[in-house]
């Protein structure tokens, strides 16, 4: 679907973005602090958020293409026939984990806004944080995806 291949492209646009921009501005804030005695007042303010940007990101890329950690040492020692139920269980859980966590993050998100405290230079905090709410949003609605697939191929008999 042409909508679906936007938003995989702007994800992984805004992953390498993200990636390119913390270590642009970390090269640069360690040039001008060791060559010049002098530095952005921003840089590590701003890189930390882009860590965060860069971990969500690379979640909701990971769930996209179902290439997520996954603990699956139980799986192992079970029969065949029940690996792909037990499977859509641990990816039901992981999709209700996610959609509480995206609730809350952004009840965090909406009290950082309330707040208008400035993360660096005149950036907002929740600016910055509102990747949270979105990133757990996505993964959870893949997750559920992913459990709705599993189900189907069950059903099918494509286990």
């Amino acid at each position: 679907m042409k909508l679906f291949r936007w938003v995989h492209l702007t994800e992984d646009a805004l992953l390498v973005f993200s990636l390119l921009a913390m270590l642009c501005i970390a090269l640069l804030q360690i040039i001008l602090r060791n060559g010049f005695d002098s530095g952005m007042l921003w840089a590590e303010s701003f890189s930390r958020v882009l860590v965060l940007w860069i971990a969500m990101l690379g979640a909701m890329v990971a769930t996209r293409d179902n290439n997520h950690i996954s603990i699956d040492a139980v799986s192992r020692f079970m029969p065949l026939r029940w690996r792909s139920g037990l499977s859509m269980l641990t990816l039901l859980i992981a999709a209700i984990v996610c959609a509480v966590v995206a609730w809350f993050s952004l009840e965090f998100v909406l009290f950082e806004y309330e707040d208008q405290t400035i993360a660096f230079a005149s950036v907002p905090n929740w600016v910055c944080q509102i990747i949270l709410p979105l990133g757990f949003a996505v993964m959870s609605l893949r997750f559920f995806v992913l459990v709705v697939k599993n189900g189907m191929l069950v059903l099918k008999g494509d286990h």
